[in-house]
């Protein structure tokens, strides 16, 4: 329409007798190439226009959407923690149920199975409330108070800890640190959490090995340069299970993803999700019939991402 109009505006141009002719000549082509020039800068402008409203759309729909996944984060949460109590409440009468009936005179007969659907509820009630307990881990608010630590020293109090536990399971824990300190910026509770899920996560891939079969927790660390060329501190968490199949190795830090009956599948995902908000790196190396090895990369000096609040208190 605008070229339209400058078009017939040049028709109408007066101009001196004999001269019009050759001044409409002379002007038409420049004022033609303006009228284009103005249409094109109109057309992208317009489209620009709806391109910016297209995107404040989205991120409005997506500020929405955050909102009600924060809303339903704080319900289901909320929910979690009134279900988790009586649970508790149920564990605990089914205990007392449990010495009440013991000392009652009855015949083993009658007094065997009750004690065993006893003990079945009791178990269930406790394996509901560590569901409940990861999940609430898992999806609570992350928040950290990193501050230069000894890696070394970190990973040698959770062996300590740990250790009973893998004895208990034909398990020998092998530490192969680095010498002197390992200083990392970290959180070390929330380090000790995340490293201590991958070590139950090698316990377990080693509870079915084959009598015989060695069964060793390697926990190896050093100090390596990070793709960004800076210095990470690293840690490895070594098992000498039946590694993990090619099938499952993608969906391993998904949410309740496991291929361990009982297993929640929340203990890799909060690791990683630990790790990462460290500014670190959980990686996973595994070969079938010889084992697996979590890498674990953690910054040595403060990064943006870490601090993400105050620590719990």
């Amino acid at each position: 329409m605008l070229l339209g109009a400058l078009s017939v505006g040049l028709l109408l141009v007066p101009g001196p007798a004999g001269a019009s002719g050759s001044v409409a000549r002379g002007l038409g082509p420049g004022l033609i190439g303006f009228a284009i020039g103005t249409l094109l800068t109109v057309l992208v402008t317009m489209a620009l226009v709806r391109r910016h409203m297209a995107r404040v759309r989205a991120a409005d729909a997506r500020a929405r959407r955050a909102k009600r996944l924060a809303e339903l984060g704080a319900m289901t949460r909320g929910l979690a923690h009134e279900i988790k109590n009586p649970l508790s409440t149920i564990g605990l009468n089914v205990q007392l149920l449990t010495e009440s009936i013991e000392d009652l005179r009855l015949d083993e007969d009658d007094r065997g199975p009750l004690l065993r659907r006893l003990g079945s509820l009791g178990r269930e009630a406790e394996r509901l409330r560590g569901i409940l307990t990861d999940f609430l881990e898992y999806a609570g608010e992350l928040r950290l108070e990193p501050r230069p630590a000894d890696l070394n020293a970190t990973v040698d109090e959770l062996i300590d800890f740990f250790l009973p536990q893998a004895e208990s399971q034909g398990v020998r824990v092998r530490s192969d640190l680095s010498r002197g300190e390992l200083v990392a910026w970290i959180d070390p509770p929330h380090i000790k959490q995340a490293v201590l899920n991958l070590m139950l996560n090698a316990l377990q891939a080693m509870s079915k090995q084959p009598e015989g079969a060695a069964r060793e927790l390697i926990l190896r660390t050093g100090r390596e340069t990070g793709e960004d060329r800076e210095s990470v501190a690293v840690l490895h968490v070594i098992d000498t299970g039946s590694g993990i199949p090619a099938e499952a190795i993608e969906r391993i830090f998904d949410p309740y993803f496991t291929t361990k009956a009982g297993g929640s599948g929340l203990g890799l995902p909060t690791a990683r999700r630990i790790i990462e908000g460290h500014g670190g790196r959980l990686e996973v190396h595994t070969e079938p019939g010889r084992g697996t090895d979590f890498s674990v990369s953690l910054p040595c000096e403060r990064t943006e991402i870490q601090g993400e609040g105050p620590a719990r208190g």
